[in-house]
């Protein structure tokens, strides 16, 4: 005959020896995650607020869009914009360009200085100290899935502030300081994905889910074990 109580409480036993840690993960990462104000784990409160760009009929002559699609026909989208006081046309399509809506020249790959101003002016700091790197390979895994190439722009402040351009378009992808990595860590412990850190549905984390349920079912089946009326 099977005891229930008995057997319950080892479910609830086992459960919990097995849980107990996640479970301690869990919690401090819904801790972390919701003390720390997503303004600055984005490092959106180091960056320079931006001012109106200059209407862009201010620009003076520009090169024809026919001219620019005759030598780039492969182009599906072509935008007009500011680059650095400078109006460029951004061209997407099977390879993504930028060009000096002026004269046509081609700006990308961006240069180091360019990658560096644009940096400058994305930073609340008027004259930080930075030094640019170029990565085409081997990216650290704060910028897992962006594409490659580009500049990582370091700047020398408390937070560690790594701010990444694009050769192509000129734009910042991301801001990283240390706020960023230290939810990137409890977002990992959180949905325990250790490589990729963005699967929900993986068997490891379906499994200890199904396990905390167990857990807490057993716990009230305890309780209602404990507390029931007796005759």
């Amino acid at each position: 005959m099977i005891r229930w109580p008995l057997l319950i409480r080892k479910i609830h036993l086992w459960a919990g020896l097995v849980l107990g840690l996640q479970l301690l993960f869990w919690v401090s990462g819904g801790v972390v995650m919701s003390v720390l104000p997503l303004e600055q784990v984005r490092g959106e409160h180091r960056a320079a607020e931006t001012s109106a760009a200059a209407p862009l009929r201010t620009a003076g002559p520009l090169l024809p869009v026919e001219q620019v699609l005759r030598r780039y026909p492969e182009a599906t989208a072509i935008t007009l914009d500011w680059l650095l006081d400078k109006p460029v046309y951004r061209l997407r399509g099977s390879e993504a360009h930028l060009l000096d809506a002026r004269s046509g020249q081609r700006l990308d790959p961006l240069p180091e200085a360019t990658a560096l101003e644009l940096a400058r002016r994305d930073y609340i700091d008027p004259d930080p100290a930075m030094q640019a790197r170029w990565i085409e390979n081997q990216p650290p895994g704060e910028i897992r899935g962006r594409p490659l190439p580009i500049w990582q722009i370091q700047l020398d402040d408390d937070l560690h502030t790594r701010l990444y351009v694009s050769p192509e378009s000129g734009k910042i992808l991301a801001r990283r300081n240390n706020y960023w990595r230290l939810f990137d860590f409890f977002w990992m412990l959180h949905i325990m994905d250790y490589e990729n850190r963005e699967d929900f549905n993986h068997p490891l984390l379906i499994g200890f889910a199904l396990s905390a349920l167990l857990f807490v079912l057993s716990g009230f089946a305890l309780l209602w074990i404990r507390f029931r009326p007796r005759k």
